[in-house]
C-alpha cells in the first residue's frame, strides 16, 4: 500500500475521499435532519404529523431501491434532473463521467438517505428538553435562533455525538451506495489495479479481490485489516462517549 508508487497513488486518494465522504455525509445529514426536527417541533406549524410522515419516507423505502431510482434521475441523457437543469439553465452535467460531479451526486443521494435517521434522533432529544427552559427564554425576549444555539443545540449535542460516530463508521463502509450508484467510476487512468475516483476503501478492496484479471487477495486483505482497525477505533471512541454521556447507541 505504501511502498509501491502505482498502488500508493490511488490508495491515498481513495482513503482521503473515504474520510471526506463519511464526514461530509454525517455533516450534511445532521444539518438537514436537525433543521427539519426543529421546524417540526414549531408549535404554530399545522399538519406536523403529515410533514413528519412525508419526511420519514426516504428512511422507510429500502435503500437499494432509492439508489437505483436516483441513478435513473441523474442519467445524463434521459434523467429528470438534467431535463430540469436543461430547461432552466441549458445545462446537462455529466454526473457519471466527471469525478467531481460524481462525488457531488453521491453526497446528495447519501444525504437524502441519511437525514431521516438524524431527524428522528433529534426529534426525540428535543422532546426530552424541559419546556421551562423555552418559557424562561421567551420571558427574557430571546428569539428562535437564540433558543436553538443557546438551549437546543447544546443539550442535544452530547447525547447525539456517539450516534454520529456510529453513522460515520457506517458510511465509512457504505459499499451498497457506491456499488449500485457509480461502481467506483470514473476510473483512474493508467493504474496497476482497478481503482475508481468515487471508490471508498471497502469498494476498492472488493474490486482488487474479486474483479479484473489481476485479483490481488493479499493487498485486499491488507486494506481490510486497515479498515477493521479504523472501525474498531471508532467503536471504542463511541463506547467511551456513550458511557460518558449516558446515551444509548
Amino acid at each position: 500500500m505504501l511502498l509501491d508508487a502505482d498502488v500508493r497513488g490511488p490508495f491515498v486518494s481513495i482513503f482521503i475521499w473515504t474520510v471526506l465522504f463519511a464526514g461530509l455525509t454525517v455533516l450534511f445529514s445532521t444539518v438537514l435532519g436537525m433543521t427539519l426536527a426543529v421546524l417540526l417541533e414549531w408549535q404554530p406549524l399545522q399538519h406536523r404529523a403529515l410533514y413528519r410522515t412525508l419526511l420519514f419516507l426516504p428512511y422507510a423505502v429500502p435503500g437499494f431501491i432509492s439508489i437505483l431510482v436516483f441513478k435513473g434521475l441523474f442519467n445524463q441523457n434521459f434523467g429528470e434532473i438534467n431535463a430540469i437543469l436543461d430547461a432552466l439553465f441549458g445545462l446537462r452535467p455529466a454526473w457519471f463521467a466527471d469525478p467531481l460531479l460524481a462525488k457531488v451526486m453521491i453526497l446528495v443521494v447519501n444525504t437524502w438517505l441519511g437525514y431521516p435517521y438524524i431527524m428522528i434522533l433529534c426529534s426525540g432529544l428535543i422532546k426530552a428538553i424541559p419546556a421551562d427552559l423555552y418559557e424562561a427564554s421567551a420571558i427574557a425576549g430571546a428569539g428562535p435562533l437564540a433558543n436553538f444555539f443557546k438551549i437546543t443545540a447544546p443539550l442535544i449535542a452530547k447525547p447525539l455525538t456517539p450516534l454520529l460516530i456510529s453513522a460515520f463508521a457506517f458510511n465509512f463502509n457504505n459499499f451498497v451506495l457506491i456499488s449500485l450508484l457509480t461502481d467506483g467510476r470514473p476510473d483512474f487512468l493508467n493504474t496497476k489495479l482497478p481503482a475508481g475516483t468515487t471508490d471508498i476503501l471497502v469498494s476498492y478492496t472488493y474490486r482488487i479481490a474479486f474483479t479484473g484479471s489481476g485479483q490481488n487477495f493479499g493487498l485486499a486483505a491488507a486494506i481490510s485489516t486497515l479498515i477493521f482497525v479504523m472501525v474498531a477505533v471508532m467503536a471504542l471512541v463511541q463506547l467511551r462517549l456513550t458511557q460518558r454521556t449516558g446515551a444509548r447507541p
